[in-house]
């Protein structure tokens, strides 16, 4: 990869390099875009197969964090670390206060939380070095685990893509077909089935399949079975490209709308689900309520806050509906229209300021 050819291509602010020799930390932060605000992204740990990929993962994470804050309505920009080892068995606290400090050394620039192979306890321990971190123990005033909240957001954004689809958001009686069985994807199994939905859950863990058919009465499937099932709703909640070639032919749900990132395999999957009418919630819309709730410790954390903030995800994706619709464009494409629509939004207010204020001085 020729990094600032990339860089430049995708228009990436920054990428900070961070070595810890004591502690074995080995650390990219990449920061894509800081127009909202300060960039806001987790902090992920996984075993690269080469520094290549890392940097790439980095980079590609980045801007995802970007458009999800910018549909979400955040005052926040885009930003992702990834630590180069192995989760169960590379960490110690010397490498995360390491991380900590290489933090606070950005001056603000970078707000970071807890991500594949980080934990609540990790996010403590930068948090001694720095303030700039968000996700920590709820003893120190922060939100805790994200799971309970996104769930309620992906069921809100469930919701508003049902109403897209039938003219009904109730989820009573409707069939929801759960792809993975994980903290999320449970939370969100919780809503539906007090609502009165019909659940229908797979997962390769056979103990979470257990546990949702002993308590929401679901039916169980195998893998391979869920998509080809008979379901109002597709939730994709695991692994990310399983809307493809081999899958779409086979869905007979009118919505997809889940909890996993990157649920698409590449964008024509999306042109593909608008064809056959099929309302696509595009995934970093819907699945945003844990970065939402976060973010409101950098005001100081209040859940019922937390939790109204959550509830704009309808109101999100109903947006992106409307853009759909109007634009004659798939979902997937809407969504980007409105996060790139907010960020220009800003960048021409912000350059009409900086205009004027010449104007005002060449004047003197």
């Amino acid at each position: 990869m020729e990094i600032f050819s990339y860089m430049e291509e995708y228009d990436y602010e920054q990428l900070v390099f961070c070595q810890d020799k004591n502690s074995g930390l080995k650390a990219i932060i990449a920061i894509h875009d800081t127009t909202l605000g300060p960039a806001l992204g987790g902090t992920r740990m996984w075993t690269y197969d080469s520094e290549a990929d890392a940097i790439e993962d980095a980079l590609r994470l980045a801007k995802g964090m970007t458009y999800k804050n910018a549909a979400a309505g955040l005052n926040l920009g885009g930003g992702k670390t990834v630590i180069i080892g192995d989760p169960k068995k590379d960490k110690n606290p010397e490498m995360f206060r390491a991380f900590g400090r290489y933090i606070q050394s950005l001056n603000g620039r970078y707000i970071t939380a807890e991500d594949v192979g980080t934990t609540v306890h990790d996010m403590d321990l930068i948090h001694m070095e720095t303030d700039f971190v968000t996700g920590t123990s709820p003893e120190s005033g922060s939100s805790g685990n994200p799971s309970p909240m996104t769930g309620y957001g992906i069921y809100k954004g469930m919701k508003a893509a049902a109403m897209e689809a039938f003219g009904d958001a109730s989820m009573e009686g409707k069939t929801v077909a759960v792809q993975g069985i994980g903290n999320v994807a449970y939370a969100l199994c919780e809503q539906l089935h007090e609502e009165g939905a019909n659940l229908i859950v797979t997962d390769i863990n056979e103990d979470a399949v257990k546990r949702a058919v002993d308590t929401f009465g679901a039916k169980a499937v195998g893998p391979d079975e869920i998509y080809s099932v008979d379901c109002d709703i597709y939730a994709p909640c695991a692994l990310g490209a399983t809307i493809n070639d081999e899958t779409i032919p086979q869905l007979k749900a009118k919505v997809v709308a889940g909890s996993a990132n990157n649920q698409l395999k590449t964008t024509e999957h999306g042109d593909m689900l608008h064809e056959m009418g099929i309302v696509y919630a595009p995934d970093y819309v819907i699945n945003s309520g844990g970065v939402i709730n976060v973010s409101d410790e950098l005001d100081g954390y209040n859940q019922k806050r937390a939790m109204k903030k959550v509830e704009t995800i309808y109101d999100n994706l109903t947006k992106v509906f409307e853009i759909s619709r109007r634009d004659q464009i798939p979902t997937s494409a809407a969504a980007d229209r409105l996060a790139e629509e907010r960020i220009r939004s800003l960048q021409a207010s912000r350059s009409q300021f900086l205009r004027n204020g010449h104007h005002i001085l060449s004047r003197r």
